[in-house]
This record gives structure tokens, C-alpha cells and sequence, in this order.
């Protein structure tokens, strides 16, 4: 397998620029495949945005959405009435409203324990799939949302965390999160979040400058080795350049 392309950094003027262009990003994508689509979406505050732009009257109707599925790259292992929630945000704000409930996939938090949850998801995965053994040829997602903490973690893969160098389970288990909320989580691993035609970074504000400049100092962080196999893009704004590429205004 060829190695993975160095993400690609795009600039955008400012955090309603940025969910714009991540949300023509994620339509093209989907009218990039005629058949069944698969979009792996993100928690956090980064994606509400963009959230927001794909419930909207101006761009709900240009989705297909009995042809998209719509997964979760991590979860904290919290009810999902939880606020919380991952996927509970995701749901709330244009999911389901429009999405047929059978193409939402939120990663399951009834469970026993997060390792029972990963396993369960994991299996669920695998029967989307149909098969468990990824293809380089044949990507499991046609689009990866990702966003980066303050210390570099992406989905709940955090540094020095032994879940970062996981390379045969498709879903984990995460006892204890780096950063807050300190509530267990379950993470899709390295390679499952690189089997997509696109990984897509939002990156956005002046908190995010910090690591956005450990990050393109090359900084071995989760971040930045969360790779696709096709192509990896980190969509910033401005306000959260590294000083020295951030020009004149």
C-alpha cells in the first residue's frame, strides 16, 4: 500500500468561511458517488457549524438522504441524553429532522463497558462493510470529520495512549480521556478513520493556533497521524494560523 499523502492546509478567512467550505466539501463527496455514501462525523464544538449548514433549508435538499449513512468516529460513553453526547449533538441539530433512523449509526452507550461498545460497533461496521478486512481499493467511508484537542488527541485517540497504536481492532475502548470531560470514551482506530476518500479537518480559532503550530512543526501527535488513504485535508481559519504563516491580513 502506498504511503498516506501529507494533508493538504487551506485557509479560510474566518469560521463561517470555514463551515462553508467544509460543507461544499462533504456535498461534493457525496455527489462524487451515485451508490450507497458513507459519512463518519465528529463531536466536539468544531463541527456545529457545519451541522447547522447541512440541516438547513439551502442545503438539505441537495443531500440524498436515502442513499447516506451516517456514522461517528468517537463517543463518550454517556447516555445519549447526555449533552454530552457525540452523535446525541449531531442528531439534534439536522439528523433527525431528515435522515431515515436506519442510516443513523450512533456508536452504542447501553452497553456493559466502552470495550463491549467498541466491539459492538465494530461488528456493525463490519456488517456495512461486509466484510472484516479493509481494502485499500475499497473505502469504508467516502468522508472523515475530524477535529483536534489541545493536546493533539483526534476522534479519542489520545498521545501515549496504547489505543494510538491499535492496527488490528476496528473500535476501542478508552478508560479515561486526556483532557476533559474526564468520561470514558470508544474510538475508531487509526487505520478504520484512514480507510475514507477524505479525511477532513475543521480547525478553527485562535485557541486552536497552539496546536495547529505543533501540528505543522510535524509533531508525531495523533492528529497528524490520522491520515486518509485517498486524500487528508486541514480546513483552518485564520485566526488559527501559526504566527508565521499567517501573513498580513
Amino acid at each position: 500500500m502506498a504511503p498516506a499523502k501529507q494533508p493538504k492546509l487551506i485557509v479560510e478567512a474566518d469560521a463561517e468561511a470555514l463551515a462553508l467550505a467544509a460543507a461544499e466539501r462533504v456535498m461534493a463527496r457525496i455527489a462524487a458517488n451515485p451508490g450507497r455514501i458513507a459519512i463518519c462525523l465528529t463531536g466536539g464544538s468544531s463541527p456545529k457549524k457545519l451541522y447547522q449548514l447541512l440541516g438547513s433549508e439551502a442545503w438539505r435538499g441537495g443531500i440524498p438522504w436515502d442513499r447516506v449513512h451516517w456514522f461517528i468516529g468517537d463517543e463518550r460513553f454517556v447516555p445519549e441524553s447526555d449533552p454530552l453526547n457525540n452523535m446525541a449533538v449531531a442528531r439534534a441539530t439536522f439528523l433527525d429532522r431528515h435522515a431515515p433512523a436506519g442510516h443513523i449509526h450512533p456508536i452504542p452507550t447501553t452497553a456493559e463497558n466502552p470495550d463491549t461498545a467498541a466491539e459492538d460497533y465494530a461488528r456493525e461496521l463490519q456488517a456495512f462493510y461486509a466484510g472484516d478486512q479493509l481494502d485499500p481499493a475499497r473505502p469504508l467511508f467516502d468522508l472523515v470529520l475530524m477535529g483536534t484537542g489541545p493536546d493533539g488527541h483526534t476522534a479519542s485517540l489520545f498521545p501515549g495512549y496504547p489505543e494510538i497504536e491499535e492496527t488490528r481492532r476496528w473500535v476501542v475502548g478508552v478508560p479515561k480521556a486526556n483532557v476533559a470531560p474526564f468520561v470514558p470514551r470508544v474510538s475508531l482506530t487509526l487505520p478504520v478513520l484512514a480507510s475514507c476518500r477524505e479525511m477532513l479537518f475543521e480547525i478553527a480559532g485562535p485557541d486552536k493556533r497552539p496546536i495547529l503550530t505543533r501540528l505543522c512543526n510535524g509533531e508525531n501527535l495523533p492528529a497528524l497521524r490520522a491520515r486518509s488513504n485517498g486524500e487528508t485535508v486541514w480546513l483552518a481559519d485564520r485566526a488559527a494560523l501559526p504566527e508565521d504563516i499567517r501573513g498580513p491580513r
